[in-house]
Parts: structure tokens; sequence; C-alpha cells
């Protein structure tokens, strides 16, 4: 496999919405028309462009909402207004879903059929869809039923064991304590603050406020995470472990929200007209990708990290910024032990143990935030990586410079 030679991100192209805490202001919002819209009002408020440039969209959903058929159409027909009919595919690969919208986007630059292209992505956690399934032959002929958060979270279909067992399993085949992880999760609420800090002037360089329905006349401007739980290690060794046995309390775990993000992929001359700054070059590296046994998930974004640096043949001591999707506390603590890594410095700024995850919209902030830093610290290679349902994990390499 080799490195992409020709997909960017112009600096400046891309955009989150604050995450709100699933049940709160954006608990009512269809996230494929909220999505959209969103979408279009970045394009022409912030980065006074028309989004009919675009030559092609990939859509980000993992939770079942209103006419799902149609997302990734009406999203895209809410973003251009109708004013350009844009191509588009529907992407689902859990909390994988950001990554592989921007390999597949740069798969197409590289391939010179697309040369901008749009990744939107788009979730909400709340209120979750219940849905039936007919079962004819069953007793009574009574229907099946599910619920697309809970279940999920609750267990694959092979398995039947919950996303947090998984985290412990691989925390106990690590020795890895719950002291390790309420250290790890303190000192991720501290990074988080730092992006607080001189009124938010971290999180405003890529955060885009959304403007949801408060009644039939009236609305709303979201403009701030939603749902942060104030984090001390005093007050996070209190806590017992969800599990008996295990080392996860529900201050070392993440939680759903609702959200959404939005990242422009083009060619290197494209993007750069398209940048905040044309000197500020952001060059998509490479990508790796990995699914371990079953129950492993923790585990798995260390194979696809290794991955994406083979890939590129760079070394983990060559990455400037690191951040991870981190559901649980015991993700980063293996990463950082099995690369040989500071696991205290990863994750500057935030990172989902503390904002929460909309899923599909995850990976997309952080990797905004890992543009960012590295910007701040002068540029150069940073990795993301993420762990994702069926203990599959997606891992990319950008270059800064």
């Amino acid at each position: 496999m080799n490195t992409f030679s020709n997909a960017y991100i112009p600096y400046g192209g891309y955009y989150s919405t604050p995450f709100s805490r699933w049940q709160g202001s954006l608990q009512n919002e269809n996230p494929i028309e909220l999505g959209g819209k969103t979408a279009r009002n970045w394009f022409l408020q912030k980065k006074k462009i028309d989004p009919a440039i675009l030559d092609y969209c990939y859509f980000g959903i993992t939770m079942l909402h209103k006419n799902l058929f149609w997302a990734h159409t009406w999203s895209t027909s809410l973003l251009t207004d109708d004013k350009k009919f844009l191509p588009s595919l529907m992407i689902h690969q859990a909390c994988s879903t950001s990554t592989t919208i921007l390999q597949l986007a740069a798969l197409a630059i590289d391939h010179g059929s697309v040369n901008t292209a749009f990744g939107l992505m788009s979730d909400r956690a709340s209120n979750s869809a219940h849905t039936v399934w007919s079962n004819p032959i069953g007793p009574g002929g009574e229907v099946l039923s599910e619920n697309w958060m809970m279940d999920g979270f609750n267990g694959d279909p092979r398995e039947g064991i919950s996303m947090m067992t998984t985290a412990d399993g691989v925390a106990k085949d690590m020795g890895i304590t719950k002291a390790e992880c309420d250290a790890v999760t303190a000192r991720r609420y501290e990074q988080y603050l730092m992006a607080l800090e001189n009124d938010r002037a971290f999180q405003k360089r890529y955060m885009f406020p959304v403007e949801v329905k408060v009644s039939r006349k009236q609305t709303k401007l979201i403009d701030q995470d939603e749902g942060i739980t104030p984090t001390t290690l005093e007050g996070l060794a209190k806590l017992k472990p969800v599990n008996p046995d295990g080392v996860h309390s529900f201050g070392s775990q993440t939680f759903p929200a609702d959200g959404n993000c939005g990242v422009i992929v083009a060619t290197r001359d494209r993007a750069k007209e398209l940048s905040t700054d044309p000197i500020v070059e952001i060059k998509i590296v490479s990508y790796g990708f990995a699914r371990l046994k079953p129950t492993y998930m923790a585990a798995a974004p260390v194979p696809a990290s290794e991955m994406a640096l083979a890939i590129a043949g760079l070394k983990i001591t060559d990455m400037k910024a690191i951040k991870s999707h981190l559901p649980f506390a015991t993700n980063d603590v293996n990463f950082a032990k099995k690369m040989g890594i500071d696991v205290m410095k990863m994750n500057n700024y935030g990172t989902s143990l503390i904002y929460g995850h909309p899923q599909a919209a995850t990976g997309a902030r952080v990797i905004m935030e890992m543009i960012e830093e590295t910007v701040l610290l002068g540029g150069g290679y940073c990795l993301f990586t993420g762990c994702a349902a069926g203990d599959m994990a997606a891992s990319i390499i950008l270059k800064i410079g």
C-alpha cells in the first residue's frame, strides 16, 4: 500500500458544532436535516464559499433516524439548496466513520475522479429509534424489537458482550489498574480545559455554532459544548467500577452525544485556493485499519496505527501530536504502553472521553483539534487513531507544513 499523493485538507476547511450530551439541546433535531443546514450555513456565513464548488459528498451517520434511506441525498440537497445536485454516498462504520470518509475522499482525489470532496458527518444519540421486526414463525407472531442505541452498546449479536466489558478485558490482560484509568481521565479533563482558556480561543479555531428549534417560532444558538462533567482525581477515586471485577467507573468512560462536523478534502491546488492560510498545507499521508479478535476493541488502535506508520515510513516518535477517540481510559493506557509513549502527552485540548461522542462525527472533531495543535507547534506529522464497534480501529496520519 502507498501513501496518498495529492489529497489535502484546506487549512480552516473544516468545522465542528459543539457536542451536546444526549438528551440536551440537540435531542429533538433530525441530524440529517441539521447536518445539511449547518454545513450550508458554514459554507456561506463562515467560509463565504458557494458549496456548488463540491464534486462529491460522503455523508456519515450511524444511528437510525426518519428518512435515513434518503440521508445522503437529502442532506446534500439542503447543503446546496438544490442549486447543484451533488452526488453522495452514505457511510456507517461506527466511530471510525470520520476516518474512513477521509480515506475514501483521499482515494477519489488521488484517482483523479474528484477535485473537491466534502465529508459531512452528523449523528444524534438522543431519543434513539426503537424498531420492530416481523417474526411470523415466533410464538403468536410476536414481533422482535431493537433499541438502536442501547442494544448496540450492550453487545454485538455474535458475542453479546457490552463495550465496557471489552475494555475491562483488555485492561485485565494488560494489567491496567483503576488508578491508571482515573489518572488518565483526570489528565484528559485538564487538557480539555486548555481549549477553554482565553475565552475558548482554541475551540474557536474550528467550532461553528448550531441553530436548533425551541418551538415552532423560536430558535436558539448553541455555541459551546453541553454536559461536560467537572473531573478531579479525588472524585474519580470515589467512584466504583461499573463491572465488579473491572477498572472503569462511569467517570472513566465517555457518554453518547449529539453533533455534526464537516471537512473539505481536495487536490493540492484547490486546497490552497480554499485555505484561510495558503502557507499552511495539510496533507493526508496514510491510513491504517485493523480488526482484532472478538471483545478486544480497546486494543485495536495499536495495529491500525502501526499500519499507518509503516505505510508512511514513519515512527511514533516522529509525531508532533497524537490524538484518539477515547471511549474508555484503557484505550490510551494500552496504546501508550504498547507504542512506548507518554500517555499524559496525548490528546491535548480535548478528546471524546470528556466531551462525548456522536459516533459518526467524533473522529472528525478530534482530527480538527489535532490539526490546530500541530499548527501551533510549528507543523510536522500527527496521528489520529480510534476504535470502533466490532473490535475495529482506524488511524490516519497527516502532515502539516
